[in-house]
């Protein structure tokens, strides 16, 4: 393998002109670079064992990435970001092998009708079969280069993804959401497992409702599951855009979930309903409310779902066209009490407070909205974002023809239960036909007081946006190499790109590891990359949100002042002021430390009224006050 160096990247408060994405040479080794406000700090190549896999999610615990793929997954230790060492390479095949982790257990997704009891290779040729998996794997990594199976639990549509609930309130346990989205098991195979037609919602079929297991901590061999909740009963067709489909049609080739062209189709065959039906599209090019209704409960008779492509194993009568019968992915923010069902034809909204019971608040539908894929909440769980994967995430949805509100993130504010629509933000880099790009994973990164987010685009590369003001999101940096073959398609690219403890790790579908590192610019500066690097996970799984909690520090009340620059909040004279009275309070220690410090943030407090962002103000009078009275 010949890999370039990494580029030295453009640092500066406006966007590169012309935008050096465009036109990059291609390779998948040797590929061009181009990066703007952030740079690359290492690739790691994949393992000798799992080379030419694809790579998919990333977890991470302690100083492990754990990446999946669709051999198994692979353990790296980043104690050095510069130079991630293999822990493990575990041996396991299956798709997606999406991860997830919780103290010393592994849990991975398996859907695939090949997957193996005993984790070998070979595949299941029988139809029917008890060696075949499909469900979750949990595994034990206290001894991270012998990872242990505990137990398989099955699942009568496999899991394609699955969300990891780790609730405030039940310490002994923790939850996983299965989002399985293929043909129903025959219940020779999996008893209890039954497919009562396509578009049929009753009282025992294994579509339209969301499978619940419950692992015990103590005893995770003992995981199983706990209830079925169907919370997708009664809802309407997703929005068709005519328009949107042709342009998808026209390009051709069938997502990896299972997505053809254009059309709201599920992953894996059986996601979004009703994208040939005539459901009524969203006004003008914002969201349109679905309906809340639909708590978890019991099945009703009325038909709530028809999923694209359904496999029933022995054919049978097709119902009618209407709501999703399954999540793609489910994000939960537990200490709001909040989940984003992203559920490929429409976008949900649940209550999760009781985490084995969950219950349908809200949902919404978007004619430009093909395949609602994932969601991210801010960290106060008053807006979420969900993103798109129209063309199922491998086929080309960013060239100069495709718009802007296609393939991209709708933004939504939460008021009163309800999700109401703002705007859409997507990757301004047209790229070529040659690269599958469209919106897929990302997560928040902590700068305090804003919502800034970073995001993979498969071979659109990964791109950092700010969504504080919901109405107008702004890209802010991004790096991105040219397509794998510059001849014809081949799918690669970042499938994942999360921030953990300082750093961006994006696992890259045929490359393997990237380490990115954002660089302090006018946009994001060196205080708030300072305070951002102060909030530290144990563990995380970015379908799991944590609320972050920045702890007092200096770099902290710093960051909140240059936000008040940036903003022009108040005057540049106190914002000297400001920063003085910091410097002077940073060179004290005890009392007088102290007493510096409350002394400025009584002062700021009485200033705030007058300011031009007082509530930003009162935001610095907090934290300088907390600085003030930190241990």
């Amino acid at each position: 393998m010949v890999m370039p160096a990494p580029i030295k990247a453009t640092v500066s408060m406006t966007a590169p002109s012309p935008d050096p994405r465009v036109g990059l040479s291609p390779g998948l080794w040797d590929a061009g670079q181009a990066a703007w406000n952030m740079q690359l700090v290492s690739l790691t190549p994949p393992g000798p064992k799992v080379l030419g896999a694809t790579h998919s999610d990333l977890a991470f615990s302690g100083k492990y990435v754990i990446q999946g793929n669709y051999n198994g997954f692979e353990i790296y230790d980043v104690t050095n970001p510069m130079k991630p060492v293999l822990a493990n390479s575990y041996l396991c095949p299956a798709s997606q092998n999406d991860v997830s982790v919780y103290k010393h257990l592994v849990f991975m997704s398996s859907e695939s009708g090949s997957s193996r009891t005993d984790c070998g290779f070979g595949g299941v040729p029988e139809p029917v079969s008890k060696e075949r998996v499909r469900g979750i794997r949990i595994f034990d990594i206290t001894d991270v280069k012998s990872p242990k199976l505990v137990t398989s639990v099955q699942t009568c549509r496999g899991s394609h993804t699955h969300t990891v609930v780790a609730s405030p309130n039940d310490k002994d346990n923790v939850y996983i959401y299965i989002s399985g989205t293929s043909g129903v098991r025959s219940a020779e195979e999996l008893p209890g497992c039954t497919d009562s037609g396509r578009g049929f919602n009753d009282a025992v079929t294994a579509q339209f409702r969301l499978e619940v297991i419950k692992v015990p901590l103590k005893d995770p061999s003992k995981a199983a599951i706990v209830s079925s909740p169907r919370i997708f009963n009664d809802l309407p067709a997703a929005p068709v855009n005519a328009e949107r489909n042709a342009a998808g049609a026209r390009a051709g080739g069938a997502g990896r979930g299972g997505a053809a062209g254009g059309a709201a189709a599920g992953a894996a065959g059986a996601g979004a309903a009703g994208a040939g039906a005539a459901g009524a599209g969203a006004a003008g090019a914002g969201a349109a409310g679905a309906g809340a209704g639909g708590a978890a409960g019991a099945g009703t008779t009325s038909a709530a779902g028809a999923p694209a492509g359904g496999r029933r194993g022995g054919g049978g009568p097709v119902g009618p066209a209407t709501g999703p019968n399954q999540c793609h992915d489910i994000t939960v923010y537990p200490e709001v009490g909040l989940a984003g069902g992203a559920c490929a034809g429409l976008g949900l909204l649940l209550d999760i407070r009781d985490p084995a019971h969950p219950v349908r608040l809200d949902a919404v539908g978007d004619m430009n909205m093909s395949f609602w894929h994932s969601a991210t909440f801010s960290n106060d769980g008053k807006k979420v974002l969900f993103s798109d994967e129209w063309g199922g995430g491998s086929a080309p949805r960013c060239r100069p023809t495709d718009k802007m509100e296609w393939g991209a993130d709708a933004l939504f504010t939460i008021e009163n239960g309800k999700m109401v629509f703002h705007t859409y933000y997507k990757m301004p880099a047209p790229q070529t036909d040659f690269e599958n790009c469209v919106a897929h994973n990302g997560s928040l990164i902590p700068i305090p007081g804003r919502e800034v987010m970073v995001q993979s685009w498969y071979q659109g590369g990964v791109s950092i946006f700010d969504w504080t003001d919901v109405a107008h999101p702004k890209e802010i940096a991004f790096f991105d190499r040219g397509p794998n073959d510059g001849t014809r398609l081949l799918d690669g690219g970042t499938w994942s790109a999360y921030w953990y403890n300082g750093y961006i790790y994006s696992s890259e579908i045929k490359r393997g590891l990237d380490v990115l590192e954002v660089l302090p610019s006018g946009l994001i500066t060196q205080n708030e990359l300072d305070a951002a690097k102060t909030v530290h996970f144990e563990y995380l799984n970015v379908q799991g949100q944590q609320k972050m909690v920045w702890p007092p520090s200096f770099a902290l009340a710093r960051a909140y002042v240059d936000q008040l620059e940036r903003s022009k909040g108040v005057t540049p004279a106190r914002i000297e002021a400001f920063r003085t009275a910091l410097a002077t309070a940073e060179k004290q220690s005890g009392g007088a430390r102290k007493a510096t410090l409350s002394a400025f943030a009584t002062q700021l407090n009485s200033e705030a009224a007058l300011a031009a962002d007082g509530a930003k103000v009162k935001v610095l009078a907090s934290a300088v006050s907390d600085l003030a009275n930190a241990k």
